[in-house]
Protein backbone atom coordinates (compact mmCIF):
# COMPACT_ATOMS: atom_id res chain seq x y z
CA UNK A 1 0.00 0.00 0.00
CA UNK A 2 3.10 2.43 0.58
CA UNK A 3 4.14 2.16 -2.88
CA UNK A 4 0.63 2.80 -4.02
CA UNK A 5 0.76 6.83 -4.68
CA UNK A 6 4.24 6.18 -5.84
CA UNK A 7 2.39 3.78 -8.69
CA UNK A 8 0.08 6.38 -9.30
CA UNK A 9 2.27 9.19 -9.75
CA UNK A 10 4.34 7.20 -12.23
CA UNK A 11 0.87 6.24 -13.83
CA UNK A 12 0.89 10.16 -14.71
CA UNK A 13 1.48 10.94 -18.33
CA UNK A 14 4.54 13.39 -18.88
CA UNK A 15 4.01 15.82 -21.00
CA UNK A 16 7.11 16.07 -23.27
CA UNK A 17 5.16 18.60 -25.99
CA UNK A 18 3.63 21.20 -23.84
CA UNK A 19 7.23 23.40 -24.39
CA UNK A 20 7.00 22.15 -28.05
CA UNK A 21 3.83 23.69 -28.62
CA UNK A 22 4.67 26.63 -27.52
CA UNK A 23 7.14 26.91 -29.51
CA UNK A 24 5.36 25.87 -32.99
CA UNK A 25 3.36 29.39 -31.44
CA UNK A 26 6.21 31.61 -30.71
CA UNK A 27 7.72 30.06 -34.55
CA UNK A 28 4.13 31.14 -35.91
CA UNK A 29 4.34 34.46 -34.45
CA UNK A 30 7.81 35.20 -35.76
CA UNK A 31 7.17 33.79 -39.30
CA UNK A 32 4.19 36.79 -39.20
CA UNK A 33 6.80 39.06 -38.24
CA UNK A 34 9.31 37.87 -41.23
CA UNK A 35 6.13 37.73 -43.61
CA UNK A 36 5.81 41.32 -42.70
CA UNK A 37 9.10 42.71 -42.57
CA UNK A 38 9.51 41.28 -45.86
CA UNK A 39 6.78 43.06 -47.10
CA UNK A 40 8.30 46.60 -45.81
CA UNK A 41 11.84 45.82 -47.43
CA UNK A 42 9.79 45.06 -50.56
CA UNK A 43 7.89 47.99 -50.70
CA UNK A 44 11.44 50.25 -49.63
CA UNK A 45 12.79 48.86 -52.59
CA UNK A 46 10.11 49.10 -55.20
CA UNK A 47 9.92 52.94 -53.59
CA UNK A 48 13.78 53.75 -53.82
CA UNK A 49 13.28 52.04 -57.80
CA UNK A 50 10.87 54.34 -58.50
CA UNK A 51 12.06 56.57 -57.20
CA UNK A 52 15.89 56.64 -58.47
CA UNK A 53 15.69 53.95 -61.13
CA UNK A 54 12.72 54.03 -63.17
CA UNK A 55 9.59 56.71 -62.98
CA UNK A 56 6.21 56.67 -64.62
CA UNK A 57 5.37 59.55 -66.08
CA UNK A 58 1.92 60.45 -68.43
CA UNK A 59 2.22 62.36 -71.52
CA UNK A 60 -0.27 65.60 -71.71
CA UNK A 61 -0.36 67.12 -75.48
CA UNK A 62 0.77 66.21 -78.62
CA UNK A 63 4.09 67.35 -79.48
CA UNK A 64 5.67 63.94 -80.29
CA UNK A 65 2.44 62.53 -81.77
CA UNK A 66 1.96 59.62 -83.44
CA UNK A 67 5.21 58.26 -81.82
CA UNK A 68 3.83 58.99 -78.32
CA UNK A 69 0.22 60.40 -78.07
CA UNK A 70 -1.97 62.48 -74.90
CA UNK A 71 -2.16 60.07 -71.78
CA UNK A 72 0.11 57.84 -72.69
CA UNK A 73 1.88 56.09 -69.68
CA UNK A 74 5.68 56.09 -69.73
CA UNK A 75 8.22 54.21 -68.26
CA UNK A 76 11.44 56.10 -67.87
CA UNK A 77 15.18 55.25 -66.41
CA UNK A 78 17.06 57.90 -65.00
CA UNK A 79 20.06 55.84 -63.43
CA UNK A 80 23.00 57.35 -64.18
CA UNK A 81 21.54 58.47 -67.44
CA UNK A 82 23.66 60.75 -70.59
CA UNK A 83 21.24 61.77 -72.86
CA UNK A 84 22.74 61.06 -76.34
CA UNK A 85 20.87 61.72 -79.84
CA UNK A 86 17.74 60.21 -80.64
CA UNK A 87 17.02 59.10 -77.02
CA UNK A 88 12.83 60.84 -76.40
CA UNK A 89 13.38 62.65 -73.11
CA UNK A 90 11.27 64.35 -70.23
CA UNK A 91 12.56 67.70 -69.23
CA UNK A 92 11.54 68.60 -65.62
CA UNK A 93 11.45 72.27 -67.17
CA UNK A 94 13.74 74.94 -68.99
CA UNK A 95 14.56 78.48 -68.92
CA UNK A 96 11.51 79.67 -69.68
CA UNK A 97 9.31 76.70 -68.48
CA UNK A 98 8.19 75.74 -65.05
CA UNK A 99 6.63 72.57 -66.22
CA UNK A 100 7.87 68.79 -67.40
CA UNK A 101 7.84 68.03 -71.20
CA UNK A 102 8.91 64.97 -73.26
CA UNK A 103 10.95 65.95 -76.48
CA UNK A 104 13.68 64.20 -78.40
CA UNK A 105 17.39 64.66 -78.64
CA UNK A 106 19.16 66.15 -81.80
CA UNK A 107 22.34 67.35 -80.73
CA UNK A 108 24.55 67.18 -78.00
CA UNK A 109 27.29 69.15 -76.60
CA UNK A 110 29.65 70.57 -79.06
CA UNK A 111 27.25 69.68 -82.23
CA UNK A 112 26.44 72.34 -84.33
CA UNK A 113 23.07 72.77 -85.68
CA UNK A 114 21.19 74.65 -88.16
CA UNK A 115 17.69 74.29 -89.33
CA UNK A 116 16.85 74.82 -92.60
CA UNK A 117 13.13 76.47 -92.63
CA UNK A 118 13.07 76.80 -96.34
CA UNK A 119 13.30 73.71 -97.23
CA UNK A 120 11.89 72.02 -93.78
CA UNK A 121 15.36 70.34 -93.30
CA UNK A 122 18.00 69.60 -90.12
CA UNK A 123 21.26 69.68 -90.21
CA UNK A 124 23.71 68.88 -87.44
CA UNK A 125 27.36 69.73 -87.94
CA UNK A 126 26.77 70.11 -91.89
CA UNK A 127 24.97 66.96 -92.66
CA UNK A 128 21.04 67.07 -93.16
CA UNK A 129 19.92 64.26 -91.22
CA UNK A 130 17.53 61.52 -92.14
CA UNK A 131 14.83 61.11 -89.59
CA UNK A 132 12.62 58.61 -90.93
CA UNK A 133 13.90 56.15 -88.10
CA UNK A 134 11.26 57.95 -85.86
CA UNK A 135 9.35 60.54 -88.41
CA UNK A 136 7.14 59.74 -91.66
CA UNK A 137 8.90 60.69 -94.50
CA UNK A 138 6.77 63.98 -95.64
CA UNK A 139 7.49 65.72 -91.96
CA UNK A 140 9.42 69.12 -92.45
CA UNK A 141 10.62 71.03 -90.15
CA UNK A 142 9.46 74.60 -91.03
CA UNK A 143 9.46 77.83 -88.95
CA UNK A 144 6.91 77.82 -86.85
CA UNK A 145 3.52 80.59 -87.35
CA UNK A 146 3.71 81.72 -83.60
CA UNK A 147 3.39 84.41 -81.33
CA UNK A 148 6.27 83.32 -79.26
CA UNK A 149 9.53 84.13 -79.57
CA UNK A 150 11.85 81.90 -81.46
CA UNK A 151 15.98 81.26 -81.56
CA UNK A 152 18.05 83.36 -84.06
CA UNK A 153 19.06 80.76 -86.65
CA UNK A 154 21.64 82.21 -88.25
CA UNK A 155 23.00 80.59 -91.28
CA UNK A 156 26.11 78.74 -89.53
CA UNK A 157 23.96 77.53 -87.55
CA UNK A 158 23.97 77.03 -83.64
CA UNK A 159 26.68 75.49 -81.46
CA UNK A 160 25.15 73.47 -78.59
CA UNK A 161 27.67 74.48 -75.24
CA UNK A 162 28.82 72.47 -73.07
CA UNK A 163 26.14 70.63 -70.98
CA UNK A 164 23.23 71.47 -72.78
CA UNK A 165 21.22 69.54 -75.57
CA UNK A 166 18.89 70.96 -78.09
CA UNK A 167 15.58 69.23 -78.05
CA UNK A 168 12.48 68.61 -80.99
CA UNK A 169 9.35 67.13 -80.94
CA UNK A 170 8.73 64.79 -83.54
CA UNK A 171 4.74 66.65 -84.14
CA UNK A 172 6.82 68.83 -85.69
CA UNK A 173 3.99 71.43 -86.25
CA UNK A 174 3.18 72.18 -82.76
CA UNK A 175 5.52 70.66 -80.63
CA UNK A 176 7.40 73.51 -78.48
CA UNK A 177 10.86 72.92 -78.25
CA UNK A 178 14.43 74.39 -79.11
CA UNK A 179 13.20 76.46 -81.32
CA UNK A 180 12.02 78.56 -78.95
CA UNK A 181 13.49 80.76 -76.80
CA UNK A 182 11.39 79.23 -73.40
CA UNK A 183 13.37 75.73 -74.14
CA UNK A 184 16.36 76.66 -76.18
CA UNK A 185 19.37 74.80 -75.40
CA UNK A 186 18.08 72.52 -72.56
CA UNK A 187 20.30 71.96 -69.53
CA UNK A 188 21.16 68.32 -68.77
CA UNK A 189 20.58 68.72 -65.18
CA UNK A 190 16.89 69.71 -66.31
CA UNK A 191 16.67 66.17 -67.76
CA UNK A 192 14.35 63.84 -66.07
CA UNK A 193 15.18 60.34 -67.57
CA UNK A 194 14.50 58.45 -70.80
CA UNK A 195 11.58 57.05 -72.00
CA UNK A 196 12.00 53.33 -72.36
CA UNK A 197 8.13 51.73 -72.87
CA UNK A 198 4.91 52.76 -72.82
CA UNK A 199 2.96 50.71 -70.63
CA UNK A 200 -0.86 52.17 -70.85
CA UNK A 201 -3.26 52.03 -72.70
CA UNK A 202 -2.24 48.59 -73.04
CA UNK A 203 -3.05 48.96 -76.98
CA UNK A 204 -0.17 50.64 -76.97
CA UNK A 205 2.20 48.58 -74.98
CA UNK A 206 5.66 48.18 -76.28
CA UNK A 207 9.32 50.22 -76.65
CA UNK A 208 9.73 54.09 -77.01
CA UNK A 209 11.72 54.27 -80.48
CA UNK A 210 15.23 55.77 -79.22
CA UNK A 211 17.40 56.19 -82.38
CA UNK A 212 19.54 58.71 -84.01
CA UNK A 213 18.73 60.11 -87.07
CA UNK A 214 20.94 59.35 -89.63
CA UNK A 215 23.12 61.87 -92.04
CA UNK A 216 20.68 61.89 -95.66
CA UNK A 217 22.40 59.69 -98.05
CA UNK A 218 23.81 56.83 -95.82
Amino acid sequence: MSEHPKKQKDLVPETPNEPRSGAIRSEGRLGSFEWVESLIIAIIIVGVVFTFVFRIITVNGDSMYPNLQHNDRLVVSSWFYTPKKGDVVILKRTEGLNEAIVKRVIATAGDRVYLDYGAGEVYVNGERLDETVYLDEDVRTYQPDTRYDLLDMPPEGLEVPDGHIFVLGDNRKVSLDSRYTDVGMVDTRYVLGKAQFTIFPFSRFGGVINEPAQPAGR
